[in-house]
């Protein structure tokens, strides 16, 4: 019934309104505002207003639904990624060693197995004086006496470092080392260094001779020899070359290339140089020289000349001449090979 009244007071109202839009807004006002104009509307709106409130429609209640989000379980959480972290970082730990010992030798694992060993002095059995009055490792006493190390039974590497020392204060070894090395270790080092110096220079010399066009025709008359002085280098005469006239001491245009090109590789070299000079067997005919002067003077002007392309005076340590003592064709004395200038670079001692 109430229904029935607010849709009779709608249609009023709203054929009310459109009279009004009709005649005009203020007529439209005043029949509106005319309680004679609305007589269905008003007799409705009072049956409204006569229905008790008990009795009206209950509206219908307002349902608010709240979600929670709450999250997933705990594992899908990011602790678990650090334990994945962590396991997978061990297995390339595990896999890498066992590579590595699959890839080396038994020698290469005990020397990694001794490098890891722990050293401890109580591992060594350090025996002391009995004077001592002490029960630490050095025993009680200073580890420069005399009378305490020489007893132990074994060392660690803190007595291996630190050696004993006599009573003026100087390790024992000093007697014998002056830098480090015995006599003998630097006489070995010095021989290594020498023989790698003797053959960068026979090399070296004959790598000159056969890159100039003159000189490789004479490459044949430099000879190499080892002997226990040191390196020996001969020039020597053939049938058809000769260094010197004969019975004079002036060198020829070729020879004296030669030797100024055997100078030069000479010059660097730390070592001392001894020069002879050698004849055949032709002697002198009618005059006051022989071989033994000859042979001599031949090595000075070789001397000389070897000192004008850079060698120190200072490290030729003798002049020879031999004569036809030494020939280097035994069996025939007037062979020209045996007229020759011998340069030894020496061992240094």
């Amino acid at each position: 019934m109430a229904e029935a009244a607010a849709e009779a007071a709608e249609k009023t109202a709203e054929q009310a309104a459109e009279k009004a839009a009709e005649e005009g807004a203020t007529e439209s006002a005043v029949a509106t505002t005319d309680p004679a104009a609305l007589p269905v509307a008003g007799e409705a709106a009072a049956d409204a207003a006569a229905v008790p409130a008990e009795e009206a429609e209950p509206l219908a209640p307002i349902i608010v639904k709240k979600i929670i989000d709450e999250g997933h379980g705990g594992a899908h959480g990011g602790a678990w990624k650090i334990a994945l972290a962590d396991m997978m970082t061990a297995m390339m730990a595990f896999f890498l060693l066992m590579w590595l010992l699959g890839a080396s030798n038994a020698d290469q694992r005990k020397s990694v197995a001794d490098y890891f060993k722990p050293t401890s002095a109580t591992q060594s059995a350090i025996t002391v004086n009995n004077t001592s009055g002490s029960t630490g490792l050095m025993g009680g006493q200073s580890i420069i006496d005399e009378e305490s190390l020489p007893q132990a039974a074994a060392q660690t590497s803190l007595f291996q470092v630190l050696q004993p020392r006599d009573n003026t204060g100087s390790k024992d070894s000093d007697k014998e080392k002056s830098d480090g090395m015995t006599p003998e270790e630097k006489a070995r080092i010095a021989a290594e260094s020498d023989k790698n110096n003797f053959e960068k220079l026979e090399k070296e010399l004959k790598e000159k001779l056969s890159q100039d066009s003159e000189l490789a025709k004479l490459k044949e008359n430099v000879v190499f020899s080892r002997e226990k002085d040191g390196l020996r280098i001969e020039i020597i005469d053939k049938a058809d070359f000769s260094m010197f006239g004969l019975g004079d001491t002036k060198l020829t245009p070729k020879s004296l290339a030669l030797i100024e090109e055997i100078s030069r590789s000479l010059a660097g070299m730390p070592n001392a140089l001894r020069v002879r000079g050698h004849t055949d067997s032709l002697a002198f005919a009618g005059t006051g020289r022989n071989n033994w002067s000859l042979s001599a003077e031949r090595a000075d002007i070789t001397r000389q000349i070897m000192v004008k392309k850079g060698v120190d005076e200072r490290k030729i340590t003798r002049i020879e001449g031999v004569a036809d003592k030494e020939p280097f064709v035994a069996s025939d004395p007037l062979d020209p090979r045996n007229r020759r200038i011998s340069i030894t670079v020496q061992y240094r001692e």
